[in-house]
C-alpha cells in the first residue's frame, strides 16, 4: 500500500491544530444508575441500595459474573448454571444442586428473583446479606469447590474483566467486595411482580375466572398463613413434617443456630412462579405441585419441632379433597410471571 505523504502531514497539522484552538477529546460515556422500581404493592426493599446502587457498568459486570464458568475450579460450573432463567432461576435436571466433576449437592437450587425483599438467604438462612450470597456455592467442595481468592486472580488475568471493573467502580480494582457488589447489582434487578394475580390486584382489566377465585378462596384458608403477603412467604422457618431422607438427613436450621428446636427447619418457599419451579421442596424429592398438595394432605410426619400450623384440632397436615387440589393448582397457575421469565435482560445471551 502507498501513503500520500501530504494528506498524512495535512492530517497531522489539523489535528494539532484542533488541540490548539481548545477541542476537547470526545468524554467516556458515563455509568448512569439503573432505575429500581419498586412495586407499589411489594414491601420495602431489605437490600440497601444507598450502599451499592445498580449502574449500567455493574449491572453489565454482575451478569457476565453470573455466567462465568471460572468462578468455579474447573471452569464449567456458574451461577447460571444451576439458576435458569427459563425456570425463574431454578435448575430442572437435577434434583439437587449439581457441581464440578458431576458431584451433587444436599439441596435444591432456590429460585433467583425479588431477593432485594428478603431478610436472609438459603433454605437455612446461613447468610443475612446478599452481597455475601454467592461466597456460600462458590466454596462450597460440591458445587463450585473453589477459593474466592482464586477466583480474583482468575479475573485479574482477564483482560476484558479488568476494563469491566474498571468501568464500574470508581476505584477500578477487581477485588472481592467488587466482585460481589456486581453480582447483587445484578440479581436485585430480578423482580417478578407482573402475573396475573399482581393484574387483578391492580384492576388492571384481568379477572380471575371462577375456578381461580375459588383457589384463591381455598389458598387464602389453608396456605396462606405460612405462604403469606404479596411476597407469598412469611420468611420464617418451618418444619413441614418431611420423612428426613437418610441419605443427606439434613437438620435444617439447626445447623445454623445449634439450637434443637430448629431441628428440620426450612425456609418457606415463596409460590411465585411456583408451576414452572420444580421440584419441588429443599431436597427436591417432589416433581409435581400434585406431589405436593397430596402430602400435605396425608403425608405429613408428626415429630418434635412440626410446625404448629400442621397440627390443629387433632389432624395433621392439611386436609385436602381432590376437587380442592384442582382448584389450587388452577390458581398456582395465576402466579407466573411471563415477562419476567422473558426479560433480555437477565438473559446469557
Amino acid at each position: 500500500m502507498r501513503f500520500n505523504i501530504g494528506i498524512l502531514v495535512g492530517l497531522i497539522f489539523v489535528s494539532c491544530q484542533k488541540e490548539d484552538e481548545g477541542y476537547e477529546p470526545i468524554p467516556e460515556p458515563e455509568n448512569e444508575l439503573l432505575e429500581f422500581v419498586k412495586p407499589e404493592h411489594f414491601p420495602e426493599l431489605t437490600y440497601d441500595l444507598a450502599q451499592n446502587p445498580p449502574t449500567e457498568k455493574g449491572f453489565e459486570l454482575g451478569k457476565k459474573l453470573f455466567y462465568e464458568g471460572d468462578l468455579s475450579s474447573d471452569g464449567t460450573v456458574s451461577c447460571g448454571f444451576c439458576h435458569i432463567q427459563d425456570f425463574a432461576f431454578t435448575h430442572h435436571t437435577h434434583i439437587v444442586s449439581h457441581g464440578v466433576e458431576g458431584k451433587l449437592g444436599t439441596r435444591n437450587a432456590q429460585p433467583l428473583f425479588n431477593m432485594a425483599f428478603m431478610n436472609d438467604f438459603t433454605w437455612d438462612g446461613a447468610v443475612s446479606h446478599l452481597d455475601q450470597q454467592p461466597i456460600v456455592p462458590i466454596t462450597s467442595p460440591v458445587e463450585m469447590n473453589e477459593q474466592v481468592g482464586n477466583v480474583i486472580e482468575k479475573l485479574k488475568q482477564d483482560d476484558t474483566y479488568v476494563e469491566l471493573f474498571a468501568a464500574a467502580f470508581d476505584n477500578q480494582e477487581v477485588n472481592t467486595e467488587n466482585m460481589l457488589k456486581a453480582l447483587s447489582q445484578f440479581v436485585v434487578m430480578m423482580v417478578s411482580a407482573n402475573t396475573k394475580y399482581d393484574r387483578v390486584l391492580h384492576n388492571s382489566g384481568d379477572v380471575f375466572t371462577e375456578e381461580e377465585q375459588q383457589g384463591k378462596a381455598i389458598f387464602e384458608q389453608k396456605c396462606a398463613t405460612c405462604h403469606a403477603g404479596i411476597l407469598f412467604t412469611d420468611q420464617s422457618y418451618r418444619n413441614n413434617g418431611l420423612q428426613i431422607d437418610p441419605e443427606y438427613n439434613d437438620i435444617g436450621r439447626e445447623r445454623v443456630t445449634g439450637l434443637a428446636q430448629d431441628n428440620r427447619k426450612f425456609k418457606v418457599p415463596t409460590l411465585r412462579n411456583i408451576e414452572i419451579t420444580y421440584p419441588y421442596m429443599h431436597d427436591g424429592r417432589f416433581q409435581t405441585l400434585r406431589d405436593v398438595l397430596d402430602f400435605y394432605d396425608e403425608g405429613v410426619e408428626v415429630s418434635e419441632t412440626l410446625d404448629a400450623q400442621l397440627q390443629q384440632n387433632g389432624t395433621i397436615g392439611i386436609p385436602l379433597t381432590e376437587e380442592e387440589k384442582d382448584l389450587l393448582l388452577t390458581f398456582f397457575k395465576t402466579l407466573n410471571d411471563d415477562n419476567f421469565l422473558f426479560d433480555d435482560r437477565f438473559s446469557e445471551f
